[in-house]
């Protein structure tokens, strides 16, 4: 007699991966500064002083080893294109300690600047540009220090349909240690709003900014000579090198639509 045997196999699902993102574009590659152009102050625009920028295993590195003094030397690593509406994530880190004779409030502090004025019209002694800055701050053990503030050299913003003239607001962010990697993202819509974020949650928005005409922070005067419009809709993003050391990466850019 026959016998037949009926094998049952588990049914499998394989789900279908999604392809990748590939609306998001690095701004970094991991090997060098192609696609950015240095400038510190009281150097020439495109001059890497004391090696202030470099490249070592896939990180861009802010470092002061080989400076002899500080001396307000503050500077900004600017990509070569400008951007308007788009959404910047990258990822810092706070390393080592800042320079003895920096300003104080220097240590542990960093950002990224957007909206940021031509690096070309950058004098050789300014210490900042015209920006709105996305400020990077790490856990001194002194209190309340949330990272992911606004800072507005040069610039005001608008809250809910104010005015804001103050240097910097405070995001909601906690306090982070300063030997973690952060994961922070960026969305800017031109001169209609910018967003904060950090480790995937938002923690400030605001509106419309602009030039400061009366330069509180930053003289304005010739960039609005030149011809530049107060409302800020597109500009040049800036990393910051201000006496602290402090590594960059997975720096990648996504183009919005206007609307």
């Amino acid at each position: 007699m026959k016998r037949f045997f009926m094998f049952l196999f588990p049914l499998v699902l394989f789900a279908e991966e999604k392809p990748a993102d590939k609306s998001w574009v690095s701004l970094f590659n991991g090997k060098d500064l192609t696609g950015w152009t240095p400038k510190i102050a009281k150097h020439a625009l495109g001059e890497n002083a004391f090696d202030t920028f470099r490249v070592e295993d896939g990180i861009l590195k802010c470092e002061y080893d080989k400076y002899p003094t500080f001396d307000k030397k503050f500077g900004h690593l600017y990509t070569n294109l400008s951007y308007s509406h788009y959404i910047l994530r990258m990822e810092y880190k706070f390393v080592g300690k800042m320079m003895p004779d920096a300003p104080h409030y220097v240590n542990l502090n960093s950002g990224v600047m957007v909206h940021s004025q031509p690096p070309q019209s950058i004098t050789l002694d300014q210490g900042f540009p015209a920006s709105i800055e996305f400020q990077f701050l790490a856990d001194e053990g002194k209190g309340p220090r949330p990272t992911g503030n606004v800072c507005t050299p040069g610039t005001n913003i608008e809250i809910d349909g104010k005015l804001v003239t103050q240097h910097i607001v405070q995001s909601t962010a906690p306090n982070i240690p300063a030997d973690q990697w952060v994961k922070i993202e960026m969305e800017v819509r031109g001169n209609k709003e910018i967003i904060h974020r950090v480790n995937g949650k938002e923690v400030l928005r605001y509106q419309k900014p602009q030039l400061d005409p009366k330069g509180r922070v930053i003289a304005t005067e010739a960039l609005l000579k030149a011809g530049s419009p107060i409302p800020l809709s597109f500009g040049h993003i800036a990393l910051q090198a201000e006496g602290q050391p402090v590594w960059f990466r997975n720096i990648e850019l996504k183009q919005l639509e206007k609307k």
